[in-house]
């Protein structure tokens, strides 16, 4: 699976234009830029769930936003599912199962302000993801 969070300013990134150990996009004033970074988030994941590991890599889109960042999940499924038998089973984890109280899941036509100060982990945004086939999926889920 591929990952792309769309990640909110942090703390460490430049307000103008200017050196970074880093690597150079990373020396980009955040106010005006998209900028393309590396994300330990599909790492994380591996660790967190370990059978996922090795099977999700990532990147991450800095954006000239305060607060509240997104995850794009692109996977390969092996399993044929629709796209509404996947959000039932994310709706039912979220309502009842393993992940209630971890993440939750709205089909509200959400931007990323409604999520400031939010307290769950993951908000699965069931109106944003998209499906091409039976077998590849495109989901969304927002943090703060």
């Amino acid at each position: 699976a591929l990952m792309s969070t769309i990640h909110a300013t942090t703390a460490t990134q430049k307000t103008v234009d200017g050196p970074s150990n880093k690597d150079w996009r990373g020396g980009r004033g955040v106010n005006n830029n998209i900028i393309p970074s590396s994300t330990g988030a599909a790492k994380a994941v591996g660790k967190v769930i370990p059978s996922l590991n090795g099977k999700l890599t990532g990147l991450s889109f800095r954006v000239p936003t305060s607060d509240v960042s997104v995850v794009d999940l692109v996977a390969r499924i092996e399993k044929e599912a629709s796209y509404d038998e996947i959000k039932a089973a994310i709706k039912d984890a979220a309502s009842s199962g393993p992940l209630k109280g971890i993440i939750e899941y709205t089909e509200d036509a959400v931007v990323s302000t409604d999520f400031v100060g939010h307290t769950a982990s993951s908000i699965f945004d069931a109106k944003a993801g998209i499906q091409l086939n039976k077998n590849f999926v495109k989901l969304v889920s927002w943090y703060d």
